[in-house]
């Protein structure tokens, strides 16, 4: 059951980004499983990838494939294609193949993207068959259908769109995300596609994405699991008729908020639909000495299984909080400064619970649907969040029968 408003969006075609879908059985033959975008000629790419040393056979093809000017993304469902040593290699290379001789092309452009269980080989038959039906469906106005094919354990399809204005022209923006479990910040948690018909260079782009990337993707958590399959990719099709986005530039500065903006709708969207989750926690930490240092203490907070189990309980435990700010490896800590606080109500201060602290304004708070931990360090200026949820009977439940 996601948390929150999880409606699916209106979702703005990008000019040269084509969509299609269908089913393979890789699985399941309730839904699609596969999905392939195909981008105009001339469309710049740009990617980031799991740091997980047993990183998917995809993930290593993909990010060499992208150094060699990519037109199409081919994405499955169902299988990760993990774990799987040289056949994985071997099935990968075989997927993009096949799909490049149906587009007359390479098979170094395409990029290849899986997802789901770890350690079985990919059904490569059952991919290659399916091909030429998700060739004939590429339309601009498939994004629904994309975001459906790609998820797993997910309960909604996450998207996001959007449109600015530069220099009196229209740059349109639309995104899709999967992920609900196994999600730990370190890189990206997930898969993610975004689209934009900006004219950029790919060296800017991938700027761009590495830090939208990471003051998004990489500031959320469900489980302190990385996967071995997450990747990011972001396209820049060229077919707006606005003037082509430059490094330091004011347009620049208008296009990647917008970037951010979609990558942090995304990454929002997966924390939602954490497995099994009830709650939203969004743990903010202030007045760090730098970023590094808010990063660590929120993380140390978002990934406790401890704190998360009180906020499924509802139970104002505040020393689960109090305690994971303590061993965040923070070097001398000044206790006395330190305020923690749930939405506006102070409950750490001085070193133990604040004299104003009840235990029904607590309560009150933890009742809530979305929840905020602020933590105020007293050591600078620096601020960041962290998004996490909670943890619940069903998250074990999910996991526990993910094979079956």
């Amino acid at each position: 059951m996601a948390v929150g408003n999880v409606e699916f969006p209106e979702i703005h075609k990008v000019s040269g980004i084509k969509l299609g879908t269908t089913n393979a059985g890789i699985k399941q033959t309730e839904r699609d499983d596969i999905l392939v975008v195909e981008m105009v000629a001339g469309t710049t790419c740009a990617g980031v990838f799991t740091q997980n040393a047993f990183c998917a056979a995809p993930v290593h093809m993909a990010k060499d494939h992208l150094q060699k000017s990519p037109r199409w993304l081919l994405v499955n469902s169902g299988n990760a294609n993990a774990g799987t040593g040289m056949q994985g290699m071997r099935d990968a290379g075989e997927c993009c193949t096949s799909l490049a001789h149906l587009m007359t092309a390479k098979a170094a452009q395409v990029l290849p993207f899986s997802t789901g269980v770890i350690g079985e080989n990919l059904p490569v038959d059952k991919i290659v068959k399916a091909l030429p039906q998700a060739v004939n469906d590429l339309q601009e106005g498939h994004w629904h259908k994309a975001a459906h094919a790609i998820m797993t354990t997910d309960t909604f399809a996450k998207a996001v769109s959007s449109v600015i204005e530069i220099e009196g022209e229209t740059v349109t923006f639309s995104g899709i995300s999967k992920g609900a479990g196994m999600i730990q910040p370190n890189m990206a948690t997930m898969l993610g596609f975004v689209a934009t018909d900006a004219k950029i260079s790919q060296p800017l782009l991938q700027q761009c994405l590495s830090e939208a990337v990471e003051q998004s993707f990489n500031r959320i958590t469900v489980d302190g699991d990385t996967s071995t399959n997450d990747a990011c990719i972001l396209m820049a099709s060229g077919k707006s008729l606005s003037p082509e986005i430059t490094a330091g530039s004011r347009n620049y500065a208008l296009f990647s908020q917008a970037v951010m903006a979609v990558c942090k709708r995304l990454a929002e969207l997966i924390v939602r639909d954490g497995e099994g989750a009830t709650k939203l926690l969004r743990v903010c930490v202030e007045q760090a000495r730098d970023n590094q240092e808010a990063v660590l203490v929120g993380k140390t907070v978002a990934h406790s299984p401890l704190v998360k189990t009180a906020f499924f309980a509802s139970d104002p435990n505040w020393g689960r909080i109090l305690a994971a700010v303590g061993r965040s490896d923070i070097e001398q800590l000044d206790l006395q400064k330190i305020e923690i606080y749930l939405d506006e109500v102070c409950i750490v201060e001085k070193g133990g619970r604040a004299d104003t602290y009840t235990e029904e304004q607590g309560q009150q708070v933890m009742d809530q649907e979305e929840i905020t931990i602020r933590i105020v360090l007293a050591r600078g200026n620096a601020e960041q969040e962290v998004l996490t949820c909670d943890l619940s009977y069903d998250y074990v439940r999910i996991n526990a029968e993910y094979r079956t």
